[in-house]
């Protein structure tokens, strides 16, 4: 089975290393601070399971860090990068790490409609621009989306999540992508089936799966890299 949450546990596994390591603290004084469980902290950093919010928490509060550093699934919040949960200039260390962590952004615009014209992307409406850490965008060009309805909820996406989607138009199968059918721009999971067919596949038993059997009809606008879930 494959495990749709590897790659955000490997980050989460990254950022708890690097925390670790740039506060001098093995696993076992971080579990006495955090109140973690060392077996559950060891789970975190060998990505056997996914982290939940509560403990999330507790390592932003014990590192001094905003919860986006530990979890990106986290929305980034200004206000809490500047505020006082953040750590003493006096600790070099851990002012470097975050300094590192939260100055290297790009502006990303929230989008509200995209058209197609000669080939050409068009983002019709912008509602705002977000700061958008550029550990995230390896490549390419992107642009932020929010979801709506319930048609992805399987895939962890609820109404009103906000999408990272990096611009691009062919995706592997079962890959989640923004596509534009006739005019609308939805969020399914992807399949070509062949040059003409594809079936474009919700994360959710309610609604049943389109199939598009010309492939005129569908245009691929790019693949879902996060989802900036805010709690």
């Amino acid at each position: 089975m494959i495990d749709r949450d590897l790659p955000l546990k490997r980050e989460i596994a990254e950022n708890i290393k690097s925390l670790m390591k740039a506060n001098n603290w093995t696993q076992l004084k971080t579990s006495q601070i955090t109140g973690i469980s060392k077996s559950t902290l060891s789970d975190y950093i060998n990505c056997k399971t996914l982290i939940n919010v509560g403990n999330v928490e507790k390592l932003a509060i014990a590192f001094k860090v905003p919860k986006s550093l530990i979890d990106p699934s986290f929305e980034r919040n200004d206000d809490e990068l500047n505020s006082s949960s953040l750590p003493d200039k006096d600790n070099n260390k851990e002012n470097k790490l975050n300094k590192e962590k939260t100055t290297e952004i790009k502006q990303i615009p929230i989008v509200g409609n995209i058209s197609l014209k000669q080939e050409s992307l068009t983002f019709e409406k912008i509602i705002a621009y977000k700061d958008i850490p550029k550990s995230w965008l390896k490549d390419g060009n992107h642009f932020l989306l929010r979801a709506k309805g319930n048609s992805m909820i399987h895939a962890r996406i609820q109404s009103g999540d906000l999408l990272l989607i990096r611009i691009q138009n062919q995706v592997k199968n079962g890959d989640i992508a923004a596509v534009l059918i006739d005019g609308t721009l939805e969020l399914k999971r992807v399949y070509v089936l062949d040059h003409k067919t594809i079936l474009l596949q919700n994360d959710n038993p309610d609604n049943p799966p389109i199939l598009i059997e010309n492939s005129n009809n569908i245009d691929i606008i790019g693949k879902l890299v996060y989802n900036l879930i805010t709690y």
